[in-house]
């Protein structure tokens, strides 16, 4: 299946499996001591993500940071949020996704030796000071965060400014993501392929399909073979 370009989500792809920030963020809170369950949690958890877009120094944080201050403003916002610890659910998250990045980073590099690389993710503004610290910057040869672009997935403008700097046409290009609506939908109708990454437990949605799935980002290597 050859590609002139690979297009990737970034959290909840790059940093995991498929499993979106939401849900990982829940898990640590769980582990942490705290008692609500995900349908309960979610809006906190969306809303914290919006105090966190309003954080006046945003554009500046890296990975680490960033998900400090952001769960320090959930737990502000959390119902038993005084009775759990942020810096451990910051810990927890912040091991996690850093361990997974260091994995997946072998891979997006021997990628990156035959294609050409971009990130599409719909984030805050502080995208690429969070490659830097992550060291993945320099394999991507572009990166489009929804913010500093000014649209967000699913729109197909911001799929659009990213393969134009890679100066890639959309049916020579792949996108790899975990939320289906904003990366495999949005991607397909613009004429990309796409993969999406999701655990084997997630069903598939009632209508679309996407060219190919993997519940592990290690795999990926074996699908753009």
């Amino acid at each position: 299946m050859a590609a002139g370009a690979l297009l990737f989500d970034f959290g909840g792809t790059l940093d995991a499996d498929g499993i979106p920030w939401g849900r990982r963020f829940h898990a640590a809170y769980r582990a942490a001591g705290g008692g609500l369950s995900f349908t309960e949690f979610e809006p906190i958890f969306q809303a914290s993500d919006r105090a966190l877009e309003a954080e006046p120094d945003i554009r500046g944080l890296g990975l680490r940071e960033m998900i400090a201050r952001q769960a320090t403003l959930l737990c502000a916002l959390l119902p038993d949020g005084g009775c759990v610890d942020a810096d451990r659910i910051a810990r927890d998250f912040h091991m996690a996704s850093t361990a997974t990045v260091d994995r997946n980073r072998e891979v997006v590099t021997r990628l990156a030796q035959r294609y050409r690389l971009g990130i599409v993710s719909n984030f805050t503004g502080n995208l690429e000071p969070c490659l830097e610290e992550l060291g993945l910057r320099g394999l991507f040869g572009a990166v489009s965060d929804s913010t500093v672009v000014g649209v967000a997935k699913p729109a197909p403008r911001i799929f659009e400014v990213t393969l134009e700097a890679l100066g890639v046409e959309p049916r020579m290009a792949w996108m790899i993501g975990d939320n289906f609506e904003a990366d495999v939908r949005a991607a397909a109708r613009l004429g990309l392929r796409t993969c999406w990454l999701a655990p084997a437990e997630r069903p598939l949605p009632a209508e679309g399909v996407a060219t190919a799935r993997t519940a592990s980002f290690t795999n990926l290597e074996s699908i753009f073979g």
